[in-house]
């Protein structure tokens, strides 16, 4: 019953990368392609391999789910070279010729910053800055094409100031019709950056740049909250916003006062207000994080939100964080300590910016409570 469960396994996987490109239909014009890409790689994929699997098992030959129970070589070949391939100390991933993952090592994972669950399925080009995935995909398709290896100098979209070695090789795996490509990422440093070590080998002087940006946004805010007249709830959110705005995040989003929340203050990037009318005529109690950290109390910190529904629909019925394209996200209640949660104010960063991290989140959970006791001073 093996195979049997592993078939199963394989087709919810597939139900899944389904329902998530359906809910990307309303990303950017620019970003189609990519959506497109992606469900004519899913299509030859039910072709080439699901749709072959479920004739065997059904048709119970030498495939399918019974075995005799003795050890079969090619598959104990084949389970130490997956093995292999995981425990690779240098950063590989293994695409098709459209750069659709395929498997992703233990090092990649680390380097990149994305769950192997989470990136097999999708374009490996959707985790490079937009202006380095043409040229990534054409050299891709040239080497799966037989046309020789090849190497290229990517940036990574959550730290598109590091500069990334990708070298692509041309692979055959095992009873395969076509090539796929592998590819070897490595750093212009001398080390593997990992996902617990923030942005990898930056210089000091850059992560003291970065602290020192991070206390000027504290001082702002600070300023701008002492300077909003006592007893002005409404001006201390308005002012609070506007600190964050474009400087911390692309979007900023208020919604304030007692159960249910009522959504005060929508500010998108320019270009956006469509999608920020829309935004604002959403209902708070429709957003899962909203709700949440009403109730609970907690900051969310999410990068690559893998539930597109996390924010729920707007007013146009798309899911907000695809329509947003957003990347990473921070969602923290408005409460001083032991009070009752008076707002939540929610952050959006879209697009090549760089995602939130554990030291912005600490910081916006600071000049949260800040926030709410400028709400609550009396006049």
């Amino acid at each position: 019953m093996a195979q049997t469960d592993e078939f199963g396994e394989e087709l919810a996987d597939f139900v899944r990368r389904v329902a998530e490109l359906k809910a990307s239909r309303s990303v950017p014009a620019d970003d189609l392609p990519t959506v497109l890409d992606a469900a004519i790689f899913e299509l030859d994929h039910v072709a080439d391999q699901l749709w072959p699997w479920y004739e065997r098992l059904s048709s119970g030959g030498p495939s399918g789910g019974f075995t005799s129970g003795r050890p079969d070589p090619d598959r104990q070949e084949q389970h130490l070279l997956k093995t292999l391939f995981q425990r690779l100390p240098v950063p590989v991933a293994l695409v098709d010729r459209e750069t659709v993952v395929r498997r992703l090592n233990f090092a990649a994972t680390s380097f990149t910053g994305v769950r192997s669950g989470y990136a097999t399925g999708r374009p490996l080009t959707g985790f490079l800055a937009h202006a380095d995935r043409a040229a990534f995909r054409s050299q891709a398709a040239a080497v799966a094409r037989g046309e020789g290896d090849r190497s290229l100098t990517v940036h990574l979209q959550q730290r598109p100031s590091l500069p990334v070695r990708a070298t692509l090789a041309a692979l055959r795996p095992s009873g395969e019709p076509r090539n796929a490509v592998l590819v070897v990422l490595s750093p212009a440093g001398t080390r593997v950056p990992s996902a617990d070590s923030g942005s990898g080998p930056i210089p000091v002087l850059t992560e003291t740049t970065r602290h020192a940006t991070l206390m000027d946004l504290v001082d702002a805010m600070t300023t701008a909250l002492l300077s909003t007249p006592a007893g002005n709830r409404t001006a201390a959110l308005e002012r609070a916003a506007g600190v964050l705005h474009d400087r911390f995040a692309d979007w900023v989003v208020v919604d304030s006062g007692a159960l249910p929340l009522t959504r005060t203050t929508v500010l998108g990037p320019s270009g956006s207000a469509e999608a920020a009318r829309d935004l604002a005529a959403q209902a708070p109690a429709a957003c899962p994080l909203v709700v949440e950290a009403a109730r609970g109390g907690a900051t969310a910190l999410q990068v690559r939100p893998e539930d597109p529904e996390a924010f729920g629909r707007d007013a146009s019925g798309a899911p907000v964080l695809v329509r947003a394209n957003v990347t990473s996200l921070l969602c923290v209640p408005l409460a001083v300590p032991s009070g009752p949660v008076r707002g939540v104010l929610t952050l959006f960063r879209s697009g090549a910016r760089l995602a939130f991290s554990m030291a912005e989140a600490q910081a916006l959970d600071m000049m949260s409570r800040h926030i709410a006791l400028a709400m609550t001073r009396p006049e």
